[in-house]
């Protein structure tokens, strides 16, 4: 897992600012000693300006891109 500030935004890397809404993620590092330590994630839950998708919506729909082409390359 990469180092990351608990106050920056794991999709845009954008700071969050107070007041913000946010989403946040538990993730389990399996780089640590027992492969159970929590790490948590941020992201923006609105959306800004100009955008579709909140930056929390596009890590949700990398996640399931990422996992559909898994699948896809297992099935090939």
């Amino acid at each position: 897992m990469t180092s990351h500030d608990s106050n920056e935004c794991g999709h845009c890397r954008s700071s969050i600012a107070q007041g913000q809404r946010w989403v946040r993620e538990k993730i389990y590092d399996s780089t640590s000693q027992n492969g159970r330590e929590p790490i948590y994630q941020r992201y923006h839950a609105e959306v800004f300006a100009g955008e579709a998708l909140s930056c929390w919506e596009k890590h949700q729909m990398d996640q399931e891109i990422a996992r559909v082409s898994r699948i896809a390359l297992r099935a090939a």
